[in-house]
Formats: structure tokens, C-alpha cells, sequence
């Protein structure tokens, strides 16, 4: 018997890659997990959690994606930060 297969967005790599849209096959379902898995060319990938690591409409990724693109950024500006107050008047340790 064929699993059922649906397409998803994936939000996964969204700040390397990009959004993609995939067909997968949902494998393992629990209370607190859902799993998927797509059968590429050369490899199966998992995506964990709807709204983490997929989606079920483009607009949800989109909103994950600019969540994380935020992030991403505010973590920079705070290594930014750091790296500029850096002092180097003396040897260090």
C-alpha cells in the first residue's frame, strides 16, 4: 500500500535556500510531533513539526521565514556588538 503523499513548504534551510515546496510522505505522527520525508534523487530528508521545520501554505513559510530571517539578524548585530567592543590596549590572558 502507497503512502499518502502531500505537498509542503519547507522552511528548514529558508536562510540558505530559500522556501521550497516538496511532496512528501507523513511517516510518524505522535501528540507532540508530525514527520515527513521526501525521497530525493540522492537522499531522504525529515522535516519535523508543522510551522518548524514545514508548512502546510506558502503564506505560514513565508511568516516562519521572515521570523527567522529576524533572528538571524539580531543575533548578528549582537556578535557585531561584541566584536566591537573588543579591546586590544593589553595582552590578553
Amino acid at each position: 500500500m502507497k503512502k499518502q503523499t502531500e505537498s509542503v513548504f519547507i522552511t528548514k534551510y529558508a536562510l540558505t535556500e530559500g522556501i521550497r515546496q516538496v511532496d512528501v510522505e507523513c511517516c510518524e505522527q505522535n501528540t507532540d510531533m508530525k514527520v515527513c520525508r521526501s525521497n530525493g534523487k540522492w537522499n531522504t530528508e525529515y522535516f519535523h513539526n508543522e510551522g518548524r521545520d514545514w508548512h502546510k501554505t506558502f503564506e505560514g513559510a513565508k511568516q516562519k521565514a521572515e521570523q527567522m530571517k529576524e533572528n538571524k539578524i539580531k543575533s548578528l548585530k549582537k556578535s557585531i556588538d561584541r566584536i566591537n567592543a573588543l579591546s586590544f590596549d593589553s595582552l590578553g590572558k
